[in-house]
């Protein structure tokens, strides 16, 4: 089979794409290398598909793009592609989120009308539920999106429903629940507590740390998304992806002091404005409908994300 994956050099997109190589697909990888996070970073990320016989890339910008020939004979798009961040998402920074969320989602399911290709896979996110009170959150719990990136993350997944509904694009929308492990995003915050940790700095700490996050391990999400582009029965539907390791904030500090092997610093800060209080996935039906079971603890992953990032701060 072939895939096209887009966001290929990000933290997500990049094991994706390792994942389907070492299953024998083709894969095209398309990336623009937007400037929220170093373009080195990304690179490095890319190191061990562009080695790879099966992989083809391409940078290219989504938004301007002529996209239609490099769908052909594709079987699956997963379209990973997006601009991160809450926080940043607000007053002149939006201009970015409309562009690389909501411009570029239509563009591509535009170009998949008629191509043949078999799934369309969004990458959602679990910050269109907002502060919604019906917790754990299932996938009919109406969204009430906190900030702007939230609510282009939504729109998005309206463009998906629209492009199904009227065009038979078979579009599966999958919602990431706070994605951590190797490669992550600087501005994440595993990475900055594990970076901080390393240079015996203090960790911050936004709001009363009472709140309570659903963490999700790289390779169940990627197992997920995956499982989203090939389940009979997925087409038109939502799925939540989390972790299954959801945890006080403050307890999960206690938890890094365990990894790291010594006491960490908390500095406290204000809450940001578009944080949420709570996240928390019922996963019933992926569970259900692609199969899917998280495998990787949160401690376990704290300790590979801790090793990988030990080895590349050298």
């Amino acid at each position: 089979m072939k895939h096209l994956v887009t966001g290929c050099a990000g933290f997500v997109g990049s094991h994706l794409v390792e994942a389907l190589l070492a299953r024998d697909h083709q894969v095209i990888g398309i990336d623009n290398f937007t400037n929220f996070y170093a373009r080195d970073r990304k690179e490095q990320n890319l190191r061990v598909a562009l080695a790879h016989p099966n992989f083809l890339f391409r940078e290219i910008d989504l938004a301007q793009a002529d996209l239609r020939p490099l769908l052909k004979d594709v079987d699956v798009i997963y379209h990973i592609a997006g601009q991160p961040g809450v926080r940043d998402s607000w007053g002149e920074h939006f201009a970015s989120y409309t562009r690389n969320n909501i411009l570029a989602t239509e563009r591509l399911l535009y170009a998949a009308v008629g191509s043949g290709i078999s799934r369309f896979v969004y990458a959602g996110s679990s910050s269109v539920y907002g502060d919604s009170p019906e917790l754990p959150w299932h996938e009919d719990v109406c969204p009430q999106p906190r900030s702007p990136y939230a609510i282009s993350k939504l729109a998005a997944e309206h463009l998906c429903r629209s492009y199904h509904l009227d065009f038979d694009v078979p579009t599966v929308i999958v919602r990431f629940f706070t994605v951590y492990g190797p490669r992550q995003r600087p501005d994440m915050a595993f990475h900055k507590f594990l970076k901080a940790a390393l240079l015996n700095q203090p960790i911050p700490l936004y709001g009363d740390g009472q709140q309570t996050r659903d963490f999700t391990y790289v390779s169940d999400i990627v197992a997920g998304t995956m499982a989203a582009g090939v389940a009979a029965d997925a087409v038109g539907q939502c799925f939540n992806l989390g972790g299954g390791s959801r945890i006080i904030l403050r307890t999960l500090l206690a938890m890094l002091s365990d990894v790291v092997g010594k006491q960490v610093v908390i500095e406290q800060m204000d809450q940001q404005a578009g944080d949420v209080r709570h996240t928390w996935a019922d996963i019933r039906r992926a569970q259900a409908v692609l199969g899917y079971r998280p495998q990787v603890s949160l401690a376990q992953g704290l300790r590979r994300e801790y090793e990988w990032l030990q080895e590349t701060m050298g």
